[in-house]
């Protein structure tokens, strides 16, 4: 398979596949620094990613955003001084879905185009 990061996004409507406990645990050794949360019984990937300043963390969230966008698919992205949390989850499924972990993964390639 390739990596995660160089996958696209398939659109994801009602009624689509959600991953199986055995995707989930597979596609979970790609993105090793991302919990997978459970928030009113949906499953949710949740990472927090720590700066130097707030100025930083913007930076890395307006990135996180474009590749949403990119992507379309859009997760919740909290920005705090010295820190921004991202949560992927597939509203339409109220899951997780593979275009969670290829998010996931983008959003590490991200951080790590950071160079920081």
């Amino acid at each position: 398979m390739s990596e995660l990061h160089e996958l696209k996004c398939e659109a994801c409507q009602v009624g689509a596949p959600m991953v199986t406990e055995r995707e989930m645990i597979e596609l979970s050794q790609n993105i090793p620094q991302w919990d997978v949360l459970s928030r009113e019984g949906i499953k949710q990937l949740e990472r927090t990613y720590k700066f130097k300043n707030f100025k930083l963390a913007w930076v890395f969230a307006d990135k996180v955003a474009a590749l949403a966008e990119e992507e379309f698919h859009h997760p919740a992205i909290t920005l705090e001084w010295g820190k921004v949390t991202v949560c992927w989850w597939s509203h339409s499924v109220k899951g997780l879905h593979k275009n969670d972990f290829i998010c996931a993964a983008k959003t590490d390639l991200a951080f790590q185009s950071l160079n920081l």
